[in-house]
């Protein structure tokens, strides 16, 4: 894989997709209906998942795509490939709260190497450059040539006193039981895949999630936080976490500083 070209690629899809997002979300009205599965789409969804689907195939045509809005075409495991959420955090998006992102990942070997978030209502955009390091570029943002690049990279926690952050929408007591172990100086609620790079650039120490989420919903704040020195395991075990999963469906996981020490179940 060209990881340079990669970056500018992943990079321009996701602000043109954050644009024709925000574009949706500004209007007076759009449509939201259900999936399958009792969850909402709406066509913000579905024009963001063309545009980024449309431009990897044509960069990458070779590599093997998934997506959140096309998952169903895919029915076994694969190892390598590029992932993506065109809109993570729907319920965000119609609330009107602006915690939502787009989310665009190439992973190699069940890893996520490379990755891009961008939360468009909120102006950050992160994203991993082509030597695998993470970065939170500074607007405004020029779809043709990055702007400012501010290297992030994740606390040096104290365990006497920790940021946890923890989902707005998904928040359950299961969660909260966790999070009760350790020595907490602060919490923090964000929407969707900030809450990796909230971990990612410092700002918070510990993401535990204890609820079902998807590769989709994953891997490009996965591949973020990597890129700052963070990391991600299994809930259960504190093994890796992988992707490339039959059904694409993740176990609970923590997000953490590697400073962070994390209590067994």
């Amino acid at each position: 894989m060209d990881f340079e070209r990669l970056t500018m690629v992943m990079r321009r899809l996701a602000l043109e997709a954050g644009d024709r997002i925000m574009e949706i979300y500004e209007a007076d009205d759009f449509d939201v209906r259900s999936k399958s599965d009792e969850s909402p789409v709406t066509e913000a969804d579905e024009a963001a998942d063309a545009l980024i689907s449309e431009g990897l195939a044509e960069a990458f045509p070779s590599v093997p795509l998934v997506t959140e809005e096309q998952a169903g075409s895919h029915g076994q495991s694969v190892s390598t490939f590029l992932i993506v959420d065109p809109l993570d955090g729907t319920k965000e998006f119609i609330k009107r709260r602006g915690d939502f992102t787009v989310n665009i990942a190439y992973v190699e070997n069940g890893a996520p190497l490379r990755g891009v978030v961008y939360a468009p209502a909120k102006g950050r955009l992160f994203y991993t450059l082509s030597d695998g390091r993470s970065v939170e570029e500074t607007g405004p943002f020029d779809k043709d040539a990055a702007g400012e690049q501010v290297p992030i990279a994740v606390s040096m926690p104290d365990n006497r006193g920790l940021v946890v952050v923890a989902s707005k929408s998904h928040r359950d007591q299961a969660t909260d039981d966790y999070i009760a172990r350790y020595a907490v100086r602060d919490m923090t609620s964000a929407g969707s895949s900030l809450k990796f790079c909230l971990v990612a650039t410092g700002e918070a120490d510990l993401y535990p999630r204890l609820g079902r989420t998807m590769e989709w919903d994953t891997a490009a704040g996965d591949a973020v936080l990597r890129g700052a020195g963070g990391e991600v395991v299994r809930f259960d075990d504190h093994t890796a976490f992988t992707y490339g999963k039959p059904g694409f469906e993740n176990p609970f996981f923590i997000a953490y500083s590697p400073g962070v020490l994390l209590v067994k179940e």
